[in-house]
């Protein structure tokens, strides 16, 4: 079957010719294109550098600041132990799911810093492991073994207080006095770690020299102490033998705590938190102290291990 066209004169021709090719010139400039679907590309598997955030920076730290708040111009100590009931004794049990924080007064609890004998073991046997095998050679572990004895003497013999007990550190090898000193508590923070088998608390306190004590001591102690530098802390391991009268039984226990070792760093990175005439770098220095002071409290109750007292 054959089409058949009407024929056109040479006018509608020329006509016409003019007509499709102003078509084509709307087409090529507003008429929307097609997009032909692309072959797929290969992407990497690898993950690339990513920003901080959308900001470009880290969001604050709440954990870090509150801690950092907390001991602001003061000296820093965490142990790890055991958060308990005042009156059952057994371990708080709370309705989180990590790490936490506890208000100060919020509940009626007690925190037991004595450890077994078995988790004294287990702590001496990591920490020898880090200072024989460190994992980044650039910090390694400085070691010593103190064996040091405590007498302590009350700083008003005509009161019955005995919060404010001085307390006179001799070496008890050498009987060289290290340390007389009047030890204030200034506060306490409880963590509760629900998935660990220990929990922390940050202590502050404020350490007075004070001259030598005369008159006979209230109570002794002894310490055999596993001290471990890494950089800023220090990681103490102690057992502690103590005694509240000459022919009273004594008591033994086993602890563990770190302390940020400077204190006049501490105090000094303090006085420039936050201030804006100062480098970026210092302004930060004293929250970045307390980061690491809170890993490495994280790193020592992770690794706590089952069967705490």
């Amino acid at each position: 079957m054959f089409w058949l066209h009407n024929p056109v004169d040479a006018e509608e021709s020329q006509n016409g010719q003019v007509f499709f090719n102003s078509l084509l010139l709307r087409s090529s400039s507003n008429a929307p294109t097609l997009n032909l679907p692309t072959p797929p590309q290969t992407r990497p598997t690898t993950l690339p550098p990513l920003s901080l955030s959308i900001l470009g920076v880290e969001p604050l730290d709440e954990f870090i600041k509150e801690i950092a708040d907390f001991v602001h111009h003061m000296i820093v100590e965490a142990k790890v132990g055991v958060l308990r009931e005042r009156g059952g004794g057994g371990r708080i049990g709370l309705p989180v799911l990590v790490e936490t924080i506890l208000a100060p007064d919020g509940m009626d609890l007690r925190f037991e810093s004595n450890m077994s004998v078995h988790q004294h073991q287990h702590y001496n046997t990591l920490l020898n492991e880090l200072k024989l095998q460190p994992t980044h050679a650039g910090s390694p572990l400085s070691y010593k073994h103190l064996h040091l004895i405590d007498n302590f003497f009350p700083s008003d013999p005509s009161s019955s207080n005995d919060k404010g007990k001085i307390r006179v550190t001799r070496d008890e090898k050498t009987n060289v006095v290290l340390e007389c000193m009047r030890k204030i508590r200034l506060g306490d923070l409880n963590i509760y770690s629900p998935k660990q088998a220990a929990d922390w608390r940050v202590s502050v306190n404020l350490e007075v020299p004070m001259a030598h004590p005369i008159g006979t001591p209230t109570h002794t102690r002894r310490k055999d102490r596993l001290s471990y530098a890494h950089e800023e802390f220090s990681i103490d391991l102690t057992q502690v033998t103590s005694s509240t009268a000459p022919n009273a039984p004594t008591q033994i226990l086993h602890e563990l705590e770190i302390e940020i070792s400077r204190s006049e760093l501490l105090l000094a990175t303090a006085m420039k938190r936050n201030d804006p005439n100062v480098s970026e770098h210092e302004a930060s220095a004293f929250d970045e102290l307390i980061r690491a002071f809170v890993n490495n409290a994280r790193i020592l109750v992770r690794n706590s291990s089952e069967g705490w007292q």
